[in-house]
């Protein structure tokens, strides 16, 4: 089973690992793309207003530049715990025995604008890149990633469950995989999108996705199993699971 993941706008700063090599990380098909994106982020981060404007970043967080003018330079850190905030809150790697961080990192992805895919064991250092950010001098990173990475992603062949949030899923649609979706349900039986806990949520599926034993092969062994970890979870008959949460 593999898990995907969204990636976050926060990173935790530093990191004990050697500066970035694009051999190690996963999946090296993907390296050449992965250099030129990290290329025009760094070359990008020298001219500071353009920078702000092509990432969406005010005159505050213009220390998420340096970040990117130091990405071939900076320490790294595995994936799963550079990124941050509520969905990996709800993850906390950080509470896993070794055993547990060994079968997450194994089964857990994160979807990248910069690197594309990323193991939970891979080194990266911190970026700002937005799945919906334009780079000037190249194309959107959809027709970027999705010839490259398309094809890395349909040659899995275990169980895929796209737990990544919409503008990172179109980068590389994943056909035949499994996605999730959260909805609230109030006391009169009415239902809406849950919004603001909807990462929390999926954190939470997620940490119990990468600590099962089992081996779930298809949609109906998942729902099984979530089931059976007290989620009401419901079932359409096609590729797509309903995890329905009390409203608050």
């Amino acid at each position: 089973m593999l898990v995907l993941l969204p990636p976050s706008e926060t990173k935790a700063p530093g990191g004990d690992g050697a500066p970035l090599d694009l051999a190690v990380l996963t999946a090296p098909e993907l390296t050449d793309t992965r250099a030129e994106i990290a290329d025009a982020l760094v070359k990008l981060a020298g001219d500071v207003p353009a920078a702000r404007t092509a990432l969406g970043l005010s005159p505050t967080q213009d220390a998420e530049i340096v970040r990117n003018a130091e990405l071939w330079t900076s320490p790294t850190r595995p994936a799963l715990e550079r990124y941050t905030g509520v969905l990996y809150d709800a993850l906390d790697v950080g509470s896993m025995t070794r055993a547990q961080r060994s079968r997450a990192t194994g089964r857990l992805a994160v979807g990248s604008a910069l690197f594309g895919l990323v193991r939970g064991g891979d080194p990266i250092p911190a970026y700002r890149l937005s799945a919906g950010s334009a780079l000037p001098g190249l194309p959107t990173l959809r027709a970027l990633w999705k010839p490259v990475l398309s094809p890395v992603l349909a040659a899995v062949d275990e169980l895929v469950v796209d737990l990544r949030s919409g503008s990172y899923a179109a980068l590389a649609p994943v056909p035949g995989a499994v996605t999730l979706e959260v909805l609230s349900e109030r006391p009169d039986g009415t239902r809406s999108v849950v919004s603001h806990f909807n990462k929390a949520h999926k954190g939470r599926v997620a940490r119990l996705l990468a600590l099962t034993t089992a081996e779930p092969a298809d949609v109906v062994r998942l729902r099984s199993l979530l089931r059976r970890a007290g989620l009401h979870v419901e079932h359409d008959g096609g590729r797509a699971l309903t995890l329905v949460v009390a409203a608050p």
